[in-house]
């Protein structure tokens, strides 16, 4: 069972992101806020939960959270400030969103730039250690995964729908077929062999 956050009776949300490995689409990041008392034993780290199990975990999420909100940073703004400030920039835009301020703010990963007037706390694979960052791990994973499956209706030979925009086999080959699209980053090595890329 996870812990239900850092500091016990204080207002802290948890926050994560999803998609900084992708060679398309944004960078989603999430942050929520559970009540005190919220309990979830199958709440865990996103990436350990089937795709059914985290949609199930994000009705739960959003019907109970006191406040969550998920924020999209575009390829645009990963081109011009890094995936890294583009994923931190997500989190900030997320706790930004809340409709209550957090007292605290619980970061999953050990990079993270101060918010204005809120102190912060990474943590090494906190969604797996508390319930708000694993929430908002779910959140962020799912908002992302729905938009990348719209944008596979747009470009379908990218295999979007079930890829996420991550770097496997069909995807590069159909960059090496089909070129890119204004969703991939470009600054990013889509292809192994570094070929020069049509645009």
């Amino acid at each position: 069972m996870l812990l239900p956050q850092i500091y016990p009776d204080i207002i802290e949300c948890g926050t994560d992101e999803a998609g900084r490995g992708c060679l398309a689409g944004p960078v989603t990041a999430a942050a929520v806020i559970l009540p005190q008392d919220f309990k979830c034993a199958a709440l865990n780290d996103s990436k350990k939960l089937s795709r059914k199990r985290r949609n199930q975990l994000r009705t739960i999420i959003e019907k109970e959270a006191i406040a969550y909100h998920v924020a999209h940073v575009d390829m645009r703004v990963i081109e011009q400030i890094n995936i890294l400030n583009a994923s931190i920039q997500a989190m900030h835009e997320a706790v930004k969103g809340l409709k209550i301020e957090p007292q605290h703010i619980a970061v999953d990963g050990n990079r993270f730039k101060a918010y204005p007037g809120i102190n912060h706390t990474t943590v090494i694979k906190g969604d797996g250690k508390y319930l708000h960052i694993a929430a908002a791990s779910i959140l962020a994973k799912t908002h992302r995964d729905a938009l990348m499956q719209q944008l596979d209706q747009e470009f379908p030979q990218y295999d979007w729908c079930n890829n996420q925009g991550y770097p496997t086999m069909r995807h590069r080959q159909a960059i090496r077929d089909h070129g890119t699209t204004d969703y991939h980053r470009m600054t990013f090595k889509l292809l192994p062999e570094q070929l020069e890329l049509p645009l």
